[in-house]
């Protein structure tokens, strides 16, 4: 089993075996599945797959204050 992690900000470096298995290059985009049992998939995004967040788009909007000014809506 391979493991790594969290910051206090949240973040995390993909482990080198992952990268290597999902053929991952920086810039690329990365999926996550959350399946009904609370288990998480991870796969490499292909160019021309959407994102399943529908506020993808609005990044301007993606503040701290915003997070918290929305988090119960």
């Amino acid at each position: 089993m391979i493991s790594s992690k969290l910051t206090s900000k949240a973040q995390t470096t993909v482990p080198q075996a992952v990268r290597a298995a999902l053929r991952l290059k920086e810039g690329d985009a990365i999926l996550y599945t959350i399946e009904p049992d609370g288990r998480v998939m991870i796969s490499r995004a292909l160019a021309d797959q959407p994102s399943d967040d529908p506020f993808a788009t609005f990044s301007e909007w993606d503040s701290e204050a915003d997070r918290k000014a929305y988090a119960d809506l």
